[in-house]
This record gives C-alpha cells, sequence and structure tokens, in this order.
C-alpha cells in the first residue's frame, strides 16, 4: 500500500447491513497500520450505513467494535415480524427502538455534533439526509451552527432511515441516499477542498496536495439479467432502481476525477457474487459479508482501485491519472 499523505479522509457508502464489510476492512486496515481509525481519519463522510461507521470512528470506536456491531445490530434491528411480513399495509417494516438503543450505547446518548469539534483534535464529519419537508439533501457537519446541537445519534438516525423500512425522524429526515449522495466521496473531496482547505471557518487550512481521500463501496453487483427482455413490466422496478443506485455511485467518482485531481483519491469497490440485500441478516448472508469485508481490506491494502478509476474521459486523461 503506498504511503497515506500528511491528512487522510474516509467516505464510506450506504447499502445497509453490507456496512459489515467495511467495518471488516477498516478492521485489516487498523491492524495493518497500528493505529485506530480514529487516528487516521480526521475527515468522515458517511451515508445512511456508512454514517454509522463514520460517527463511530469520530467518537473513537474502533472498527472491531464496529464489526461486532453490525454482527450483533443486524439481528436485532431487521428481525421479522408480522409488520415486516405485511409491511405493505403499515407505514414501515421494522421498528427502529433496539436501533436507537445501541446507537446511544456506542455513539453516547448525550454526544452533541458539536462536540466533536470542540474536541481535541477536532474531527469533522459529513453526514447526508434527505429533508422530505423541503425535498433536499443537507449534509450534516460538526462546525455548522444550525447543526452542532443535533445529537450524533439523530444524524446517524435520520441518515439511516430507509423509505418503508424505518419511521421517518422528526416527521422530515430520511436516509441521505435518497437523493444523489449514496457515495458520499464528492461531499468528501468538497469538505476537504472547498472547506477544510480554505482560509474562512473552519480554518483547517488542509491542503488538497497533502490529503489521501479513501473511498469505500459496498460491493458492486456482477449477476447479470439475461432474459430481460422476457420480463414483465413490474419486473423492471427492481433493476432499474439497482442500475440507478450503482450509476449514482459511480458519478461520484468521475466527479472527484474530474474536479478534485490534487487529492490522493482511491476508490475501493469488490464484486458481489450473489445477491445480498440490505436487510438479509441470514447467518451465510453476515458470513460472506465477513468474506467480502476480507477482500475489501486486501484490496485497500494492495492498492487495488476500483474498476470506475480506470475510466478515461473525453479529453483522453485517465481517471486516476
Amino acid at each position: 500500500m503506498r504511503p497515506f499523505r500528511r491528512n487522510v479522509a474516509v467516505a464510506i457508502d450506504g447499502g445497509g447491513i453490507k456496512g459489515l464489510m467495511v467495518a471488516r476492512a477498516l478492521e485489516i486496515l487498523e491492524g495493518e497500520l497500528g493505529r485506530p481509525a480514529h487516528d487516521i481519519f480526521r475527515l468522515a463522510a458517511g451515508t445512511s450505513t456508512g454514517s454509522i461507521i463514520a460517527a463511530g470512528i469520530s467518537v473513537g470506536v474502533s472498527a472491531a467494535q464496529l464489526t461486532s456491531l453490525y454482527q450483533s445490530l443486524g439481528p436485532g434491528v431487521f428481525r421479522k415480524t408480522l409488520r415486516s411480513t405485511v409491511w405493505p399495509l403499515t407505514r414501515y417494516r421494522y421498528d427502529n427502538s433496539y436501533f436507537i438503543e445501541r446507537l446511544n450505547e456506542t455513539l453516547g446518548e448525550h454526544t452533541l455534533m458539536g462536540d466533536l469539534w470542540r474536541a481535541n483534535p477536532q474531527t469533522d464529519v459529513v453526514i447526508t439526509v434527505f429533508d422530505l419537508v423541503e425535498n433536499r439533501n443537507r449534509f450534516i457537519k460538526p462546525w455548522k451552527p444550525e447543526y452542532s446541537d443535533w445529537p450524533l445519534v439523530k444524524a446517524v438516525l435520520a441518515s439511516s432511515t430507509v423509505p418503508t423500512y424505518f419511521r421517518v425522524v422528526d416527521g422530515r429526515w430520511a436516509d441521505g441516499g435518497v437523493g444523489g449522495y449514496a457515495n458520499p466521496s464528492f461531499l468528501a473531496a468538497y469538505e476537504i477542498c472547498r472547506c477544510l482547505g480554505t482560509d474562512a471557518p473552519p480554518y483547517w487550512g488542509w491542503d488538497p496536495a497533502e490529503t489521501t481521500l479513501i473511498s469505500l463501496g459496498t460491493g458492486r453487483a456482477t449477476h447479470g439479467a439475461p432474459q430481460a427482455d422476457c420480463w414483465w413490466p413490474w419486473q423492471w422496478v427492481g433493476p432499474l432502481l439497482a442500475g440507478f443506485y450503482i450509476s449514482n455511485e459511480d458519478r461520484q467518482v468521475h466527479l472527484v476525477n474530474a474536479f478534485f485531481r490534487e487529492l490522493d483519491f482511491r476508490r475501493f469497490q469488490v464484486p458481489m457474487l450473489e445477491e445480498i440485500q440490505m436487510d438479509d441478516v441470514r447467518p451465510q448472508a453476515l458470513s460472506a459479508l465477513l468474506r467480502y469485508g476480507d477482500e475489501l481490506g486486501r484490496r485497500i491494502l494492495n492498492d487495488e482501485t476500483d474498476q470506475e478509476q480506470d475510466i478515461v474521459d473525453p479529453f483522453g486523461r485517465r481517471s486516476d491519472s
């Protein structure tokens, strides 16, 4: 693995229980560097399940603890009940009380976003949420006055509230992946170069040329649909949504490569040979996610970046050059 630059940031995709693979990969990285993720990454950006990991990093939770959290959190949150079975007849599939309880235990019930900025050393976090009332994305950050009094748990809960899976937070906040930021790498790059890298607040003075940004995906589906020409109209819904999600993820990679070329940007992703839904907590699914996490960790250590970083732009430049 090429050495990181002076400043290091991480951006973590959404994906529900598939966040387990990212936690496992970070556990491998911690073992290789001999340092906790909190000391490695001074900036962490996350969407949905990525916000759980980013917030955990910000308060000093180790990657090993996050791996254990996911292994226990998944079966407790995505528990099959009468509600989850008949959810089209209810407003949401899963009760989030256990989720909130575990978040409070892990992140601190009374930890505020502003506490991260008042800590020594300071930690920056970007958590994406979607405002259903104003119909726009919002980016929750500890140095923004309007969000400094937000409980960290509330920000994570809002970002993780997948529509139809959980009840909407405060009647307006939902999953940050509802917009175009399921992959928050562009947001992290913008934070580095346009916020932390300027002389205006928040005054970090990060030089993009001295900064490494690690972007971690939660798996790329490799199984296709050879019989798509035989599908009925309703059979297109799932593949179309999946295609929209994947193209949005890749678009963020291309945007970072195009507009923030001075960064040492590294996007890591793993191909998934089987379909694992975001609420699939079967033992065999969790075991597979741990194996994918081992593969993701290996790719980080070997600098095997995602195929999307090898795309050639219209000017003939490679996106990773």
